[in-house]
């Protein structure tokens, strides 16, 4: 029980800094980690408990239990990653789907985090307001009116959720292009995803950094228009991975394995047809379908856990003041291979291991 209150102590200043590429925090939904529930026909069944967050790129999590025969998955879809991630590190989960952002962050603050299984990367997109004229990838560009605005004294005023992994995303991308995300523009943090398409539109921000499926709705209800995938710098696409407690591994190995199993051929079905992806993002959002289609366009799906952009990202968050501590020996050590070895048939190397 101590143990427990000091991680529940440690994770509400955690999440003060770190907010969810999908949205804010919320009271969870889940309940006590995984129990052996029994079945009609009397066989003890290991029951795993699963959370994802709410956006294009990770509903897709939901469909896990369709592809898991042999172990029972209750999958709860939580309103963001820090969500997860609590519900995780207090035991309320085995199993999270989060971000690449999170298991590093989660490390510096000495968490028990293990990554098992890539999911989906990408769903980043700068976005500028109407009135901004600047052409696609026009950096120069950008980089000038970032000058002139802090000349002026009136700021360019650029927006994200900060700490997910678009702020990260467009923070190494400004970086890499000569721009100071601290001192050269004027940063605005709208927590809520969902609230980003009417500070655009509302001239309350200039630029905006956001996740898919607003990006796309941004665009497609002309709020604003698209700048740039801020995806050349060290985390490149980098989004989703899925992690779990050592606890967890060490007392559910063989569920761990189904679960995986169970990732890896939902991945290798998204690559051939989003049919069912597109239903899911439609059946837990408003938004409409021609904005689902979009948004998919800038997901790719992926299983694979890349170990060089991992201890990149690492260093990038040091170098930006994310986290505090050198976290690459542990983000390396916490990256287990296992389960997608015996997934796909690979070797660790062929999956992303250096």
């Amino acid at each position: 029980m101590k143990k427990l209150k000091w991680s529940l102590l440690i994770l509400s200043s955690v999440f003060l800094l770190i907010l969810s590429a999908c949205g804010t925090s919320q009271e969870s939904s889940a309940s006590d980690s995984s129990k052996v529930s029994t079945e009609d026909n009397g066989q003890k069944t290991a029951e795993i408990k699963l959370g994802y967050a709410t956006c294009a790129h990770c509903l897709a999590m939901s469909l896990v239990p369709d592809y898991v025969k042999d172990v029972k998955i209750d999958a709860k879809n939580f309103p963001s990653g820090n969500d997860v991630l609590t519900a995780l590190v207090s035991g309320s989960l085995d199993v999270a789907q989060v971000t690449y952002l999170h298991y590093i962050t989660a490390l510096d603050k000495g968490l028990d985090l293990v990554a098992i299984s890539g999911q989906i990367n990408g769903g980043s997109e700068i976005l500028v307001g109407n009135d901004i004229s600047l052409k696609a990838d026009d950096w120069d560009g950008f980089k000038k009116l970032v000058a002139e605005r802090k000349k002026s004294g009136n700021k360019l005023k650029v927006a994200a959720s900060r700490g997910n992994a678009q702020d990260i995303h467009m923070r190494g991308e400004f970086k890499k292009h000569g721009i100071d995300p601290v001192n050269d523009i004027e940063f605005v943090n709208i927590a809520n995803p969902a609230d980003h398409a009417s500070a655009l539109e509302n001239g309350q921000v200039d630029v905006i950094s956001t996740v898919e499926p607003f990006a796309s709705q941004i665009r497609l209800n002309k709020s604003g228009k698209h700048f740039a995938y801020p995806y050349d710098q060290a985390a490149g696409n980098l989004t989703n991975l899925i992690v779990t407690r050592s606890d967890v591994l060490k007392e559910h190995k063989a569920e761990l394995q189904e679960v995986v199993t169970g990732v890896v051929n939902l991945v290798d079905d998204l690559k051939q047809d989003k049919t069912k992806w597109l239903d899911v993002i439609s059946k837990n959002t408003s938004l409409s379908d021609d904005i689902a289609t979009e948004a998919l366009k800038n997901s790719y799906p992926d299983y694979n856990m890349h170990e060089k952009e991992t201890l990149a990202i690492a260093k990038m968050m040091k170098d930006l003041n994310y986290i505090q501590n050198d976290v690459a020996d542990k983000a390396k050590k916490n990256m287990d291979y296992e389960f997608l070895e015996k997934a796909t048939g690979k070797l660790a190397e062929e999956l992303g291991k250096e």
